[in-house]
């Protein structure tokens, strides 16, 4: 049939058309280990004849607890392979996130690396759902899962049965806004975002990607393109400045995935020409708003190798690319450090008022997006589905306008918008202003009930290593760049800021302590 011939491919069959094509190249690098493609491809075959064994067949979850290990993808790989469906618990949640996430996700079968091994423990005697626990490694709880599949004899990789339409990544959001929400990507989606990664982000003919931060998570889109162009994956355990930057330079790293208090971290950290990062060629970055001061502090001392992502679970991908060439501060239109881009290729977005209908260049609205990797709804919430799907659009909750030539600018998130005095303020344009201030390391602005104002304008700020905040200069510099409305009644000075597992100031609980009590979030 010419509907079966058209069709797309599955992520499956993207996954072993990648490990097939270079059997002798470096896939994963995880410190002094060293696997090629050829490898990669025998323990993923291992491990998925090891899966099958517990009951792991279309449509069944598995979900990891570990660090980023080679085998922690390759536990993933094996699962889309068998069309089970894949939940990431990130290292650093709690067991009752964990927990839930299990019974949502309808989780048969937990892998765990041993260093997780009580907090597994603990989320197993809890999820009556959880047939089996494997481990990557000895370990008292449940069976070695490696050990296991050094017995089996490796198969040439299928792809399987799985479908389009079938559930690949359950992926988990919404930790900052509300107890975390599902958000199915099919196989058709999945390997939508890969292709809509290599066409929209500068990845490099020959890619080296170092992965620092959870591959469970947002890190993982990165992982595909790269085995799709014969690259290699560099694994950190963790995110340490020093030891990014070291590796940059000892592996020739040339594109990598941070957000913004990552790229912060290795600005104060690299000093004056201590590291060699030519080598470097896409730094891709987003999840949280970054300063225009940092932006340009990163192309003064990095080079023309920022490329800034706009996205959200719920899109499958990217929305808008923010290209280097837009990024300098000396180019012919240094405004556009406010922007996050211009829409990405392959995704179709409008500016829409809240009746539906496309608002002018200029004007404020919410940021909606058509694509292929949009998913279908969230996982059995249909009331939510239907808040954020409607009139053919995906509305992303994300407050913004375009310009004249095609730039998208993130004003705020629609539940964050503060009404103060009748006055509708975005946290986001204030942070933005306090954060050109060169003694500010970071800035969060919230609403906090007020009798006068209904919501008061505060900011919780921390400093720059060995400097002094005035909290009188703050006031008056978003005064006068702002006006009287968008001047935060508090200034409060903090040590650090409290951030999700990804990465993102919680401004949910920046604001619990303020509103605890109270029968609604708006005053």
């Amino acid at each position: 049939m010419l509907t079966d011939a058209s069709r797309g491919p599955t992520y499956c069959e993207l996954i072993v058309d990648a490990l097939s094509r270079h059997p002798r190249r470096e896939a994963f690098v995880h410190g002094a280990r060293r696997l090629s493609y050829a490898q990669t491809a025998d323990l993923t075959s291992r491990l998925q004849q090891v899966l099958a064994e517990h009951r792991i067949e279309p449509g069944a979850g598995v979900a990891t607890l570990s660090g980023n290990l080679p085998e922690t993808w390759m536990v993933q790989a094996a699962t889309y392979l068998l069309g089970g469906r894949y939940s990431g618990l990130h290292p650093l949640g709690s067991i009752d996130d964990h927990v839930r996430v299990c019974a949502d996700a309808e989780i048969r079968l937990l892998v765990v690396h041993p260093d997780f091994a009580a907090v597994a423990a603990a989320v197993a005697e809890r999820s009556p759902g959880i047939e089996h626990v494997l481990t990557l490694g000895p370990s008292e709880l449940g069976e070695d899962l490696l050990a296991l599949a050094g017995k089996r004899s490796p198969a040439r990789l299928m792809p399987g049965a799985a479908t389009l339409e079938d559930v690949a990544w359950l992926q988990f959001t919404g930790g900052t806004t509300g107890e975390p929400k599902g958000v199915p990507n099919t196989q058709r989606a999945c390997a939508a975002q890969a292709q809509i990664w290599l066409t929209s982000y500068g990845v490099p003919e020959n890619p080296r990607y170092l992965a620092s931060s959870p591959i469970t998570h947002a890190a993982l889109l990165t992982i595909l393109p790269t085995l799709l162009r014969g690259g290699t994956v560099v694994l950190h355990s963790g995110f340490d400045p020093e030891a990014w930057l070291a590796t940059v330079e000892a592996e020739r790293i040339n594109i990598a995935l941070m957000v913004p208090t990552m790229v912060s971290a290795v600005l104060d950290t690299m000093g004056s020409g201590r590291h060699d990062l030519s080598s470097m060629r896409t730094l891709l970055y987003g999840a949280a708003p970054m300063s225009r001061s940092r932006i340009a502090e990163a192309w003064e001392r990095m080079g023309p190798v920022l490329w800034q992502g706009y996205a959200c679970s719920e899109a499958g991908g990217p929305i808008a690319v923010l290209e280097p060439s837009d990024h300098d501060p000396g180019g012919r239109r240094p405004e556009l450090l406010n922007s996050c881009g211009r829409t990405a290729i392959g995704v179709r977005t409008a500016i829409l008022d809240p009746d539906g209908n496309e608002v002018p260049h200029g004007e404020i609205g919410e940021i909606c997006v058509r694509a292929r990797g949009v998913m279908r709804g969230y996982w059995r919430r249909p009331e939510l589905t239907a808040q954020v799907l409607k009139h053919g659009w995906l509305y992303t909750g994300d407050l913004g306008y375009r310009d004249d030539e095609g730039y998208l600018y993130l004003v705020d998130r629609s539940k964050d918008m503060i009404i103060s005095g009748g006055f509708n303020v975005y946290p986001r344009e204030v942070e933005d202003v306090l954060m050109e201030h060169p003694a500010l390391a970071a800035a969060a602005v919230i609403g906090t009930p007020d009798e006068r104002w209904g919501e008061a304008v505060r900011a919780i700020v921390t400093a720059r290593e060995g400097a002094a905040v005035d909290v009188g200069e703050l006031k008056a510099l978003v005064r006068k760049r702002k006006g009287p409305h968008y001047t935060p009644k508090v200034i409060e000075v903090v040590e650090t800021l409290p951030t999700t597992p990804v990465g993102k100031i919680d401004k949910k609980a920046l604001r619990a302590p303020y509103w605890a009590g109270l029968d609604r979030q708006v005053h």
